[in-house]
């Protein structure tokens, strides 16, 4: 993990409407227009949530087709463990470090 994707992740949590949505996925996939209602949310509110859910990998959106034609939206979680202390951001950084040697080329006492 990067600190940019800790940092995304931790943004993701760090809403209580995010943690909401993340409550009402824990009993299985809801279609986006069902987890409005039960959040008492309007559906362009939850979908930017959502979005923000999706990109620290914490649910995973699927759009399928209704027996009726119309197109359903479904999210669900994604399988996730929260570990945060102070060697998980050492981790994180020294992991940055090792990515930007690695992107910087090898020095002249290296190579």
């Amino acid at each position: 993990m990067t600190s940019e994707e800790l940092l995304t992740f931790l943004a993701a949590v760090g809403h209580a409407q995010r943690l909401r949505a993340i409550a009402g996925l824990a009993d299985g996939r809801m279609y986006v227009s069902e987890l409005a209602r039960q959040l008492g949310m309007s559906r362009p509110l939850l979908y930017m949530h959502l979005e923000r859910l999706e990109k620290a990998g914490l649910v995973v959106g699927n759009l399928e087709l209704s027996d009726d034609g119309k197109a359903l939206k479904y999210f669900e979680l994604a399988p996730f463990e929260v570990r945060l202390n102070v060697q998980t951001i050492l981790d994180v950084l020294r992991e940055d470090e090792e990515r930007a040697r690695e992107a910087d080329g090898p020095t002249d006492e290296e190579g």
